[in-house]
Protein backbone atom coordinates (compact mmCIF):
# COMPACT_ATOMS: atom_id res chain seq x y z
CA UNK A 1 0.00 0.00 0.00
CA UNK A 2 1.32 3.14 -1.32
CA UNK A 3 0.71 7.37 -0.85
CA UNK A 4 2.03 9.72 -2.38
CA UNK A 5 1.59 13.51 -2.19
CA UNK A 6 3.60 15.12 -5.44
CA UNK A 7 3.32 18.87 -3.75
CA UNK A 8 3.89 17.87 -0.53
CA UNK A 9 6.71 15.40 -1.80
CA UNK A 10 5.52 13.11 0.96
CA UNK A 11 5.59 9.39 0.30
CA UNK A 12 4.05 6.81 2.57
CA UNK A 13 4.80 2.92 1.75
CA UNK A 14 3.45 -0.12 4.12
CA UNK A 15 3.65 -3.72 3.59
CA UNK A 16 2.12 -6.01 6.06
CA UNK A 17 2.22 -9.90 5.79
CA UNK A 18 -0.83 -11.46 7.85
CA UNK A 19 -0.68 -15.04 9.90
CA UNK A 20 -3.39 -17.00 11.10
CA UNK A 21 -4.87 -18.49 8.31
CA UNK A 22 -5.63 -17.54 4.70
CA UNK A 23 -9.08 -15.47 5.91
CA UNK A 24 -7.76 -14.32 9.01
CA UNK A 25 -4.61 -13.29 7.87
CA UNK A 26 -5.55 -11.48 5.20
CA UNK A 27 -7.79 -9.68 7.59
CA UNK A 28 -5.22 -8.97 9.37
CA UNK A 29 -2.81 -7.66 6.90
CA UNK A 30 -5.94 -5.05 5.80
CA UNK A 31 -6.76 -4.01 8.72
CA UNK A 32 -3.26 -2.65 9.86
CA UNK A 33 -2.03 -1.45 6.61
CA UNK A 34 -5.36 0.68 6.67
CA UNK A 35 -5.25 1.50 9.84
CA UNK A 36 -1.72 2.62 9.49
CA UNK A 37 -1.65 4.44 6.82
CA UNK A 38 -4.84 6.65 7.54
CA UNK A 39 -3.25 7.37 10.99
CA UNK A 40 0.03 8.65 9.64
CA UNK A 41 -1.50 10.76 6.26
CA UNK A 42 -3.43 12.63 8.53
CA UNK A 43 -0.56 14.25 10.57
CA UNK A 44 2.02 14.44 7.93
CA UNK A 45 3.08 17.75 6.40
CA UNK A 46 6.22 19.19 4.52
CA UNK A 47 7.11 20.57 7.50
CA UNK A 48 7.15 17.67 10.04
CA UNK A 49 10.67 16.87 12.09
CA UNK A 50 11.75 13.23 12.16
CA UNK A 51 10.70 13.42 15.90
CA UNK A 52 7.42 14.12 14.95
CA UNK A 53 6.91 11.02 12.10
CA UNK A 54 8.11 8.75 14.68
CA UNK A 55 5.51 9.86 16.98
CA UNK A 56 3.25 9.57 14.24
CA UNK A 57 3.83 6.28 13.44
CA UNK A 58 4.66 5.22 16.86
CA UNK A 59 0.70 6.31 17.30
CA UNK A 60 -0.16 4.32 14.09
CA UNK A 61 1.35 1.01 14.91
CA UNK A 62 -0.40 1.40 18.22
CA UNK A 63 -3.76 2.05 16.68
CA UNK A 64 -3.14 -0.87 13.88
CA UNK A 65 -2.09 -3.17 16.84
CA UNK A 66 -4.68 -2.50 18.62
CA UNK A 67 -7.52 -2.85 15.81
CA UNK A 68 -6.22 -5.88 14.95
CA UNK A 69 -6.12 -7.45 18.37
CA UNK A 70 -10.02 -6.45 18.93
CA UNK A 71 -11.03 -7.86 15.93
CA UNK A 72 -9.28 -11.25 17.16
CA UNK A 73 -11.36 -11.59 20.27
CA UNK A 74 -14.85 -10.30 19.01
CA UNK A 75 -14.35 -12.96 15.76
CA UNK A 76 -14.16 -16.56 16.38
CA UNK A 77 -13.24 -16.71 12.46
CA UNK A 78 -10.11 -14.25 13.04
CA UNK A 79 -8.42 -15.27 16.34
CA UNK A 80 -5.28 -15.92 16.88
CA UNK A 81 -4.07 -13.63 13.84
CA UNK A 82 -1.84 -11.15 13.47
CA UNK A 83 0.68 -9.45 10.83
CA UNK A 84 3.91 -7.89 10.31
CA UNK A 85 4.14 -4.65 9.31
CA UNK A 86 7.07 -2.22 7.78
CA UNK A 87 6.70 0.52 6.80
CA UNK A 88 8.78 4.30 5.53
CA UNK A 89 7.81 7.76 5.79
CA UNK A 90 9.56 9.54 3.37
CA UNK A 91 9.88 13.60 3.18
CA UNK A 92 11.90 16.50 2.80
CA UNK A 93 13.49 15.82 6.45
CA UNK A 94 14.48 12.31 5.43
CA UNK A 95 12.94 8.45 5.32
CA UNK A 96 11.97 6.96 9.15
CA UNK A 97 10.96 3.23 8.72
CA UNK A 98 9.27 1.22 11.01
CA UNK A 99 9.45 -2.48 11.88
CA UNK A 100 7.30 -5.31 13.58
CA UNK A 101 7.94 -8.64 12.17
CA UNK A 102 9.99 -10.26 9.13
CA UNK A 103 9.03 -8.15 6.62
CA UNK A 104 11.98 -5.81 5.76
CA UNK A 105 13.33 -2.78 4.22
CA UNK A 106 15.93 -2.09 1.46
CA UNK A 107 18.28 0.63 0.61
CA UNK A 108 19.28 0.33 -2.74
CA UNK A 109 21.64 2.53 -4.99
CA UNK A 110 23.17 2.08 -8.22
CA UNK A 111 26.32 0.26 -6.46
CA UNK A 112 24.99 -1.95 -3.26
CA UNK A 113 21.82 -3.10 -1.55
CA UNK A 114 21.70 -2.61 2.55
CA UNK A 115 18.86 -4.46 4.74
CA UNK A 116 17.73 -1.43 6.70
CA UNK A 117 15.48 -3.29 9.01
CA UNK A 118 16.36 -6.76 11.40
CA UNK A 119 14.10 -9.47 11.38
CA UNK A 120 12.02 -10.16 14.80
CA UNK A 121 12.85 -13.80 14.17
CA UNK A 122 14.17 -17.00 16.24
CA UNK A 123 16.95 -17.28 13.66
CA UNK A 124 18.03 -13.54 14.11
CA UNK A 125 18.04 -13.91 17.65
CA UNK A 126 20.14 -17.48 17.29
CA UNK A 127 22.21 -15.10 14.55
CA UNK A 128 22.81 -12.55 17.59
CA UNK A 129 23.98 -15.44 20.73
CA UNK A 130 26.49 -16.36 17.66
CA UNK A 131 24.69 -20.07 17.29
CA UNK A 132 23.99 -19.46 13.98
CA UNK A 133 25.77 -18.21 10.71
CA UNK A 134 23.64 -15.91 8.37
CA UNK A 135 24.11 -18.41 5.84
CA UNK A 136 23.18 -21.57 7.98
CA UNK A 137 19.88 -19.38 8.62
CA UNK A 138 18.71 -19.33 5.26
CA UNK A 139 17.71 -23.03 5.60
CA UNK A 140 17.26 -23.41 9.71
CA UNK A 141 14.33 -25.04 10.27
CA UNK A 142 13.14 -22.43 12.73
CA UNK A 143 13.35 -19.26 9.75
CA UNK A 144 9.90 -18.61 9.60
CA UNK A 145 9.16 -18.22 13.33
CA UNK A 146 8.63 -14.67 14.25
CA UNK A 147 9.40 -13.37 17.33
CA UNK A 148 7.08 -9.97 17.23
CA UNK A 149 4.29 -9.65 15.34
CA UNK A 150 1.00 -6.94 15.35
CA UNK A 151 -2.87 -8.04 16.99
CA UNK A 152 -1.95 -11.10 19.16
CA UNK A 153 -1.31 -9.57 22.45
CA UNK A 154 -2.87 -6.13 23.38
CA UNK A 155 0.92 -4.28 22.99
CA UNK A 156 3.57 -4.72 20.14
CA UNK A 157 7.19 -2.63 20.49
CA UNK A 158 7.95 -1.50 16.80
CA UNK A 159 11.49 -0.98 16.25
CA UNK A 160 12.64 2.29 14.27
CA UNK A 161 15.41 3.14 11.58
CA UNK A 162 16.55 6.62 9.47
CA UNK A 163 18.40 6.78 6.21
CA UNK A 164 18.71 9.50 3.57
CA UNK A 165 17.85 8.56 0.24
CA UNK A 166 20.11 10.40 -2.78
CA UNK A 167 18.34 11.51 -6.14
CA UNK A 168 18.01 7.99 -7.72
CA UNK A 169 17.91 5.67 -4.59
CA UNK A 170 15.63 3.38 -4.44
CA UNK A 171 13.73 1.98 -0.82
CA UNK A 172 11.93 -1.52 -1.41
CA UNK A 173 9.32 -2.62 1.61
CA UNK A 174 8.55 -6.49 1.17
CA UNK A 175 7.25 -10.14 2.78
CA UNK A 176 9.47 -12.40 3.52
CA UNK A 177 7.75 -14.23 0.29
CA UNK A 178 10.66 -12.57 -1.78
CA UNK A 179 13.66 -12.14 0.91
CA UNK A 180 13.82 -15.87 1.70
CA UNK A 181 13.48 -16.60 -1.51
CA UNK A 182 15.31 -14.17 -4.46
CA UNK A 183 19.14 -13.22 -2.95
CA UNK A 184 19.51 -9.59 -2.05
CA UNK A 185 21.96 -9.34 -5.26
CA UNK A 186 19.59 -10.78 -7.84
CA UNK A 187 16.86 -8.13 -5.80
CA UNK A 188 19.60 -5.45 -6.75
CA UNK A 189 19.95 -6.48 -10.25
CA UNK A 190 16.46 -6.72 -11.14
CA UNK A 191 15.69 -3.14 -9.48
CA UNK A 192 18.41 -1.05 -11.05
CA UNK A 193 17.88 -2.48 -13.91
CA UNK A 194 14.27 -1.62 -14.81
CA UNK A 195 12.77 1.56 -15.33
CA UNK A 196 8.93 1.43 -14.66
CA UNK A 197 8.67 1.00 -10.68
CA UNK A 198 5.33 -1.49 -11.20
CA UNK A 199 7.05 -3.37 -13.62
CA UNK A 200 10.20 -3.77 -11.51
CA UNK A 201 7.67 -4.70 -8.44
CA UNK A 202 6.26 -7.39 -11.08
CA UNK A 203 9.27 -8.92 -11.96
CA UNK A 204 10.66 -9.29 -8.30
CA UNK A 205 7.03 -10.94 -7.93
CA UNK A 206 7.14 -13.43 -10.74
CA UNK A 207 10.80 -14.62 -9.77
CA UNK A 208 9.77 -14.93 -6.45
CA UNK A 209 6.75 -17.61 -7.85
CA UNK A 210 9.05 -18.81 -10.05
CA UNK A 211 11.59 -19.70 -7.15
CA UNK A 212 9.06 -21.50 -5.19
CA UNK A 213 7.65 -18.97 -2.43
CA UNK A 214 5.88 -21.05 -0.20
CA UNK A 215 4.28 -17.52 1.00
CA UNK A 216 2.71 -15.10 -0.06
CA UNK A 217 4.60 -12.21 -1.94
CA UNK A 218 4.37 -8.52 -1.37
CA UNK A 219 7.16 -5.60 -2.93
CA UNK A 220 6.46 -2.07 -3.08
CA UNK A 221 9.33 0.29 -4.49
CA UNK A 222 9.95 3.99 -4.37
CA UNK A 223 12.73 5.94 -6.39
CA UNK A 224 14.05 9.07 -4.92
Amino acid sequence: MTHYDEDKKIALLVVCDGMGGAKAGDVASQMAAETFMQTVTGHLTPESTIIDITQYMTTAVKQANEAVYEKSLSDADCAGMGTTLVAAAVTPAGAVIVNVGDSRAYHITGSKITQITKDHSVVEDMIDRGDLTRSEASSHPSRNLITRVLGTAAESEPDFFFTNLAAGDFLLLCSDGLSNVVSEQTIKSVVTAGSDIQDICRRLIDLAVERGAPDNVTAVLLRR
